[in-house]
């Protein structure tokens, strides 16, 4: 028995994506999909058999949040004439008419929603056909439903206004979203349904609740009150934080339960007592469903005992913390990851396990084979504990002892070495980093893994790549070049890879969107760099030019945030770890000669703590890592960061605390209105805005370019600014990608004569 918050439904070998990838390609049809889906559903759902419920309508063929919205007609006017799989694509992938819906990521995961575009002229109303057809399924197959449903207040809060009035669209929306509701309690006598409220961790102080009235205790008590109406056995869960002050108010109302995250959300246990009293059911999510450790059961064990101080043991249901969706399927198959690392994880198939023994050990229903499951669980944990994988007391003394924390000369001075050393000319240009991966460099690297290739042969590759790369920018006329970055296979797989600490799977991939799947590295222990990483191949790249080669690292606490991390060391202090080795490779970078390197930091933003009292401390630590990370680098060395996302209002004195000389923003899209944050709080370093908008295949002309330029300098000085693309060009063609740096070369020489 117990329960979870939803399942993978990428499948166990990425079956959906398959389907999905040739359905778009028109190899297979919509049958085909549904049935591949069918066998996908049965196949999770016979998984989730111990349980309480199975859980239906978590199952998506690309996004949950884009279900719902499609369930209530939610479509943009763009697609409006657009119906079934036509029309639902259309808002994830874009279509002939129009653009597709933008997307996002999903609170503090590295999941992304598809973002609905709400307005006051659609037309919204209910068809719970979708949800009915797996429902019935279900059924048929001899399994108990539970309907997941994502909750009318996080669909409204993670929707864009389109058009109109947010309370009159709101309300448009909820008649719909009851509809709803009062449909699927026909379904059967006795329906479950659990609502995902994630959007209720951010508490009422939260500019999300106290900048519109729509989410008023009134309101959230109303409409809970209203779907309790229908006779559906509801039950509101929140994820990822407590949710103290939004749980209360739906103690006050007729829902049936509530589900809390006791993993993320520790301060869930002060409300305890009035739980108690409400006589609601409480689903405990005491399962980690966002990271992949396994439990220790014995400590879950006392949580729910504790629990049960507050809360009747009958009214105590084993949980996941979240949705199964962020972890991957299964460790059947994984023969690549040392068998005593492999025995520290679970997945979503054995995280399941874990709850259901959980529960029955918790209810006092032990048997011989629960009992040996439970000690076998003690003794990994132990394992685990003590095992010198995860304690090395030299790289953690080395992160208590370090006192190089920051660059020991100031931006200003800083500034004026580098200016007069690199003589660079007024708005010197450069490009983010990466460079286009062809199918040859992929395939590349493949038969250098497989051993088809020799190290020599692979290295020549490599090395054939990077000349044609500096050519091209030597030809074009770029002022600071970078080698391409050929050799790596992901910005943070590929620094792994050379650290102790980490771990990687064959087949752990977890549902970026859609059918884009990742397989994050593992952190398992102290961290540390044994030889350097990347110092061949940038040598190698100065070595055939003049112009000053860029040397390319990712950040600690990106690499922190795109990893599955250990949960036995807070992140604080394995980021250090981190920081410690990217400052090494810095080092050795600038003794070899490279006088400008890159620490991308694309993932700082997504590290964030969803409540605003949080916000500090992680800030602090975040920075501090970023500061160990370059603190080694000279005077004269001069260090870019680049940061992939475009909020910066909140952050921004964050990012001038980075004290990186130079940073690279992702502007293309925003024109100069992003920048003029930068000019408000007086911001003194040096900013790349995006003039080139790498995520479109269009080749944005000279005179445009010119346009976007002027605009750039009428916010920031010529003296501070920059001139690249918005992000790397990985994912472009060489036919997109040559033609527009040329441009943007020839827009900055056009721009520097009227300087």
């Amino acid at each position: 028995m117990g329960n979870i918050l939803g399942f993978p439904r990428i499948g166990k070998n990425r079956e959906l994506k398959k389907a999905l990838e040739s359905f778009w390609n028109e190899k297979c049809s919509s049958k085909d999909l549904e049935s591949i889906s069918k066998d996908l559903r049965k196949e999770h759902w016979e998984l989730q058999k111990e349980l309480d419920f199975v859980c239906v309508n978590d199952f998506s063929l690309y996004d949950n949040i884009l279900d719902i919205a499609y369930s209530l007609n939610a479509k943009p006017a763009r697609f409006k004439h657009l119906d079934g799989l036509e029309g639902y694509f259309a808002m994830a992938r874009g279509h002939k008419s129009g653009v597709a819906c933008e997307m996002t990521k999903w609170f503090n995961t590295n999941y992304h929603y598809v973002v609905p575009e709400l307005s006051i002229d659609d037309d919204y109303r209910a068809n719970i056909e979708n949800i009915k057809a797996q429902y019935n399924e279900a059924k048929s197959l001899g399994y108990k439903p539970k309907i997941s449903l994502i909750g009318l207040f996080t669909l409204f809060k993670l929707s864009k206004i389109a058009k109109g009035d947010i309370h009159e669209i709101f309300d448009k929306l909820k008649i719909a979203y009851l509809d709803l509701v009062a449909q699927l309690s026909t379904l059967d006598s006795n329906v479950v349904i659990e609502f995902s409220e994630p959007i209720f961790v951010y508490g009422l102080n939260n500019k999300i609740f106290t900048s519109c009235c729509v989410y008023d205790k009134s309101n959230i008590e109303n409409i809970y009150n209203e779907i309790s109406k229908t006779g559906v056995k509801a039950i509101v869960s929140t994820f990822f934080e407590h949710s103290n002050e939004l749980t209360e108010i739906l103690l006050n109302t007729n829902i049936y339960g509530v589900g809390l995250d006791f993993v993320a959300g520790e301060k869930n246990k002060q409300l305890l007592e009035s739980i108690g009293k409400s006589n609601k059911i409480l689903y405990a999510g005491v399962i980690d469903g966002r990271n992949i450790w396994i439990a220790d059961l014995e400590s879950k064990l006392n949580l729910l005992n504790d629990i049960s101080k507050f809360v009747s043991k009958e009214h105590i249901v084993v949980s996941s913390s979240c949705s199964l969706l962020h972890v991957p399927f299964s460790k059947d198959g994984e023969t690549k990851i040392d068998s005593n690392i492999l025995s520290w994880l679970s997945f979503a198939q054995e995280k399941i396990k874990e709850i259901s023994i959980l529960e029955s050990i918790f209810k006092g229903n032990n048997n011989v084979e629960i009992d040996t499951y439970f000690q076998n669980n003690k003794d990994i944990n132990l394992k685990r504990k003590q095992s010198n994988k995860t304690n090395n007391k030299a790289i953690r003394d080395r992160v208590s002892n370090n006192t190089l924390t920051k660059r020991e000369i100031p931006f200003e001075e800083r500034i004026k070495i580098q200016r007069k050393n690199f003589n660079f000319p007024i708005l010197p240009t450069t490009t983010i980093g990466s460079f286009p991966q062809t199918q040859e460099i992929r395939a590349l690297r493949l038969k250098y893994k497989k051993n088809e290739i020799d190290k020599i042969q692979y290295e020549d590759g490599i090395k054939a790549y990077i000349k044609d790369c500096v050519k091209f920018q030597e030809d074009v006329g770029i002022d600071v070049l970078v080698h391409g970055e050929p050799e790596r296979n992901d910005m943070v797989e590929y620094f792994g890879e050379q650290l102790e600490g980490f771990a990687f799977s064959q087949n752990a991939w977890v549902q970026s969107y859609g059918s884009r799947c990742v397989k994050p590295p593992i952190i398992f222990g102290d961290i540390e760099r044994l030889n350097p990483m990347t110092i061949n191949w940038i040598v190698y790249a100065q070595s055939l030019t003049n112009k000053v080669m860029k040397g390319m690292l990712t950040g600690p606490v990106t690499i922190l945030n795109w990893s599955f991390v250990r949960d036995d060391l807070p992140r604080s202090e394995v980021c250090k770890q981190i920081a410690l080795c990217i400052a090494d490779e810095i080092d050795d970078l600038q003794k070899s000669s490279i006088k400008i390197i890159q620490v991308d930091e694309a993932a700082f933003k997504e590290g964030y703590p969803l409540r605003d009292e949080n916000i500090k401390s992680y800030e602090t630590w975040a920075l501090d890592c970023f500061k160990v990370s370059t603190a080694v680098a000279l005077p004269q060395t001069q260090i870019h960061t680049h940061m992939c996302y475009s909020e910066f209002n909140d952050i921004i004195k964050t990012i001038e605390a980075l004290d990186a000389d130079v940073i690279s923003i992702e502007t293309a899209r925003s024109g100069n209105e992003l920048l003029k944050v930068f000019k408000q709080v007086g911001y003194t370093h040096d900013v790349g805005p995006g003039v080139y908008d790498i995520h479109s295949p269009r080749i944005p002309s000279v005179d445009e370019l010119k346009e976007q330029i002027k605009a750039l300098l009428e916010v920031l000085p010529k003296e501070q600014l920059w001139i690249n693309p918005d992000c790397g060009l990985k994912t472009r063609k060489w036919e997109e990608v040559k033609p527009s740096l040329k441009n943007i070369v020839e827009a900055v020489k056009a721009i520097r004569q009227t300087l």
